[in-house]
């Protein structure tokens, strides 16, 4: 993935391109002491990443985050905690506090690369069948992916409900393998034992999603990205 830094301390932006540089799957393309001469650059020559510290003069990091392409993945570095609310409206894949070591660094650039496969994968999925077949009871069963309202996992196997039907297929197969295939957010896992088909979701009541009289819990090294799903799909 190209990358780019961006932070108006000299030393904080040249340990953050070492750490770069040393990372394989990195390609260093630029690093800026402001967001001012960042944004020529940037604007006509995307990145995949940016490292991006928030407080900077003349134009906030938090507000240079708004005016990029969408596409373009973030992960804010800073030396306050309290910004990290903020981060999360504008879809920030991680938030770093200084002084940021190389493992801090190496987990957030992972969850970028992580994301943007999930993303091409999507991209691919839209772009192909939108079915998959599954062995249940000696049959190959095909279901489509519109059809399901959640997938829970049961130790060996899974059961995928389906909204046509309002019954499951149950399949040997661990939820891994369904929450790789499957496009994300709009499958999203919520709990080690669910994937939910978020364009499905009729309600979300006190991290619980509704689903008629089925609630399905939010653990909590699932919630924020619900919080993330969440926040950009809400109005007002």
């Amino acid at each position: 993935m190209t990358c780019a830094i961006i932070d108006d301390e000299p030393l904080a932006a040249e340990l953050l391109a070492s750490y770069a540089k040393k990372t394989t799957f990195l390609e260093l393309v630029g690093t800026y002491n402001n967001a001012i001469d960042a944004m020529r650059v940037i604007r006509t020559t995307p990145v995949d990443l940016l490292f991006l510290d928030i407080q900077m003069p003349e134009l906030s990091g938090l507000e240079f985050a708004t005016i990029l392409s969408p596409k373009t993945m973030i992960v804010f570095t800073t030396a306050f905690d309290r910004y990290a609310v903020e981060s999360y409206k504008v879809n920030a894949v991680d938030y770093l506090l200084k002084p940021i070591s190389y493992e801090s660094f190496l987990h957030a650039a992972n969850k970028a690369l992580q994301l943007a496969e999930t993303l091409n994968k999507q991209t691919r999925t839209k772009q192909g069948d939108r079915f998959f077949y599954v062995k249940s009871e000696y049959k190959l069963i095909r279901i489509m992916m519109d059809d399901i309202l959640y997938i829970e996992g049961l130790k060996d196997y899974v059961k995928i409900r389906l909204s046509s039907t309002q019954k499951s297929v149950s399949c040997l197969m661990n939820m891994k393998t369904l929450e790789d295939y499957l496009p994300h957010p709009e499958f999203l896992r919520v709990h080690r034992s669910y994937i939910v088909n978020m364009k499905k979701v009729e309600a979300i009541d006190h991290l619980r999603i509704v689903f008629g009289d089925t609630l399905i819990p939010i653990s909590d090294s699932y919630k924020d990205n619900v919080i993330q799903y969440l926040n950009r799909h809400t109005l007002g």
